[in-house]
């Protein structure tokens, strides 16, 4: 098992039009071979001193996949295609992380 946390900076504004695209694609993903979870993540303010805020202009995707062949094959469907070229124009950059259980 692995986990995928990817880091989605935006274009200033455009989050709640990210998040309405992103929405309609978790089903099509989690519908996918090897996908234990998959969705969006904003951040929320709690006061605790540790606590770095990403800012308004950021989406992490939090995921779980069974394995890495199973998130190569996600890199890779035809609705992540699709949701790359939709999202396109939204997004700065993203920073993606791939975790193992320790």
């Amino acid at each position: 098992m692995i986990y995928v946390i990817a880091a989605i900076e935006l274009k200033p504004g455009k989050r709640e039009d990210f998040l309405k695209r992103v929405r309609q694609l978790v089903p099509k993903v989690l519908a996918e071979k090897g996908c234990l979870e998959y969705g969006p993540a904003v951040d929320f303010l709690t006061g605790i001193k540790a606590q770095v805020p990403l800012g308004e202009n950021f989406v992490v995707m939090m995921e779980k996949w069974e394995g890495v062949k199973d998130l190569e094959a996600h890199l890779t469907a035809a609705h992540m295609m699709e949701y790359r070229q939709d999202i396109k124009d939204m997004v700065v950059g993203t920073k993606l992380q791939v975790l193992q259980p320790a």
